[in-house]
């Protein structure tokens, strides 16, 4: 019985032994500084044991330089980032302010333009005015003096006085006196007159 005890001990120390150096030959531990003189009597397993690289103390790993490298190189990067969000802003900007100034132009070109017919129509307006209030005094005159008046006008001017004599006789229902200031007029001058006036649109 002792016998078989020691036979299964010896087995496995033989066991544990080749499995120590396996695993040391496949590279999964380290044994081989410790089992280097069983290596020698090993042909195929080198007898040299791995050891550890010797640093000097000079040479000692400083961590907080290499935590200071590497927070320096990843600012460097948002540092790079930072740079091409600024370009892109510039841009985007550059793009803003010419839009801005395109619209500023074009808002300016609409209040000119805007002034100018505000301008027209005041000028329109006024030139109602003045026709309406000719009208009225040519109608309270004598007709020939009337008559003589409107011959010295130019054909559009007339024509303009004209029509508007015969809007306020409608507006007040009266009877227009247009018909007889045709009458007392030259007849080619009166027929030149008509004629524009069926002919032309009121200018006012």
């Amino acid at each position: 019985m002792l016998g078989r005890v020691i036979v299964l001990l010896l087995l496995i120390g033989i066991l544990s032994i080749g499995g120590i150096i396996w695993f040391d030959y496949l590279n999964v531990i380290d044994a081989k500084s410790v089992l280097a003189p069983v290596y020698k009597h090993i042909p195929f397993i080198s007898g040299e044991g791995r050891t550890q690289p010797k640093t000097m103390p000079d040479e000692l790993i400083n961590l907080d330089a290499e935590r200071l490298a590497i927070r320096l190189e990843a600012l460097e990067y948002q540092r790079m980032e930072i740079d091409v969000l600024q370009s892109g802003i510039d841009s985007k900007q550059g793009e803003i302010n010419q839009m801005a100034q395109e619209l500023e132009e074009r808002q300016k070109a609409l209040e000119e333009w805007e002034n100018t017919l505000k301008a027209t129509a005041a000028d329109a307006e006024n030139k109602n005015k003045n026709v309406e209030q000719i009208a009225r005094y040519l109608s309270g005159m004598p007709p020939q003096n009337a008559v003589n008046i409107i011959a010295a006008y130019d054909d559009q001017d007339a024509i303009d006085v004209l029509r508007k004599t015969e809007e306020i006789a409608q507006a007040e229902g009266t009877a227009s006196i247009v018909s007889y200031w045709f009458s007392l007029m030259d007849p080619a001058r009166a027929a030149v007159l008509q004629r524009k006036m069926a002919g032309r649109p009121s200018s006012l």
